[in-house]
C-alpha cells in the first residue's frame, strides 16, 4: 500500500510531504465534523455530541414545521433581494471605471480590494458604534442633521426597518472589492479587436458598446458572481449577529438561518440534533438553488 502511494522510485514522496498536512487538516476540521453533523441530525442530541437515541427524520420534520426557521429563510430572501443586485451592480460599475484608467490602475484596484481583508466582526462593530450608532453624534445622523432631519435609531427601529441600510452597506463595503477583481479579470479577457470592429461599424462608445459587446462577453463571469453572491447571502451570520444582538439577546426580527441555528444548537436548549438537521436542510437548499441558478444561466454550456 505504501509503495503504491509513493509510486515508482518514490516519485510522489514530496507530493505527500507537502499536501499531506493540508489533507489531514481538511479531513479533521471539515469533512469529519460535516459527517458527524449529518449523523447528529438523526438523533436526539440534547447537550451531547455522542447521542444514543435514534429519532430518524423527526428533527427534519420539526425544523420544517418550525415557523421561526421558515421565517429565517424569508429573512434570507429579503437580504438577498437587497444585497445580490446591489453588490453586482456596484462591483461591475467599479470594475468598468478602474479598467478605463490609464494610470494608477493597480492602486485603485488595491484600494477597493482592501476592505475584503477586514474582519466582518470588526467592520460590523465600526458600523454599529461609529457610523450608525443611533445617537445624534453618530456619523450617519450627523449627515442627516446637516439637512435638518431628525436622528434615526438605525438598529432598533422596525418601522421603517432602517437596520437593512446598516446590514446591506457593511456587506457592500466588505465584498464589493472582491467581485470587482473578478469583473476586472473578465474585462481584461475581452479581445480588443471586438471594440475595434464595433468602432468601424459605427457603434457609439458608452452604453451601446457596453450593451452589445462588454456585457455579453462578461456572461460567464456574471454567472459565477451571482452564484457566489447567493451562496454568501445564505451564509450571512457575522454582520447580523454583531449588529443586532445586545446584552438582552438577539431581536426577533432580521434573523437569518445561521443565526437561528446558532441559537438552536448553542443556545439554552443546546439541541445539537435539531440544529444539525436545520444545517443539513440549509445546505440542501443552497445546493438546489445553486444548481437551478447554474442551469438557468447555462453555466458550463458550450457556446454556439
Amino acid at each position: 500500500m505504501l509503495s503504491r502511494l509513493l509510486g515508482p522510485q518514490r516519485r510522489y514522496l514530496w507530493f505527500w510531504v507537502f499536501t499531506g498536512p493540508f489533507v489531514i487538516g481538511l479531513a479533521v476540521f471539515a469533512y469529519i465534523p460535516l459527517l458527524w453533523s449529518i449523523g447528529l441530525s438523526f438523533f436526539d442530541a440534547h447537550n451531547t455530541v455522542t447521542p444514543t437515541h435514534f429519532v430518524g427524520f423527526a428533527n427534519y420534520g420539526s425544523m420544517l414545521s418550525d415557523t421561526a426557521f421558515t421565517s429565517s429563510l424569508a429573512t434570507f430572501a429579503v437580504f438577498s433581494l437587497f444585497i445580490v443586485p446591489a453588490t453586482y451592480a456596484l462591483s461591475l460599475a467599479l470594475a468598468l471605471m478602474v479598467n478605463r484608467l490609464r494610470f494608477a490602475r493597480a492602486f485603485f484596484r488595491s484600494v477597493f480590494f482592501l476592505p475584503t481583508a477586514c474582519s466582518y466582526v470588526v467592520a460590523s462593530m465600526i458600523w454599529k458604534l461609529s457610523v450608525f450608532n443611533g445617537v445624534r453624534f453618530g456619523l450617519a445622523n450627523t449627515v442627516l442633521g446637516w439637512f435638518g432631519a431628525d436622528p434615526a435609531a438605525w438598529l432598533s427601529t422596525t418601522r421603517p426597518p432602517w437596520y437593512w441600510v446598516v446590514i446591506v452597506t457593511v456587506r457592500l463595503w466588505l465584498q464589493a472589492g472582491f467581485y470587482l477583481v473578478l469583473f476586472l479579470a473578465g474585462l481584461q479577457r475581452i479581445p480588443g479587436t471586438l471594440y475595434e470592429a464595433a468602432a468601424v461599424d459605427g457603434a457609439r462608445p458608452g452604453w451601446q458598446v457596453f450593451r452589445h459587446i462588454t456585457f455579453p462577453q462578461l456572461r460567464a463571469t456574471s454567472v459565477a458572481v451571482l452564484l457566489l453572491l447567493v451562496i454568501n447571502a445564505f451564509q450571512a451570520f457575522d454582520e447580523f449577529y454583531n449588529l443586532l444582538s445586545t446584552a438582552r439577546g438577539y431581536p426577533p426580527y432580521a434573523r437569518p438561518p445561521l443565526v437561528y441555528l446558532y441559537y438552536v444548537a448553542l443556545g439554552q436548549g443546546q439541541d445539537l440534533g435539531l440544529g444539525s438537521a436545520g444545517a443539513v436542510i440549509l445546505a440542501l437548499i443552497i445546493a438546489v438553488v445553486t444548481v437551478v441558478q447554474a442551469r438557468w444561466f447555462g453555466l458550463g454550456r458550450k457556446e454556439a
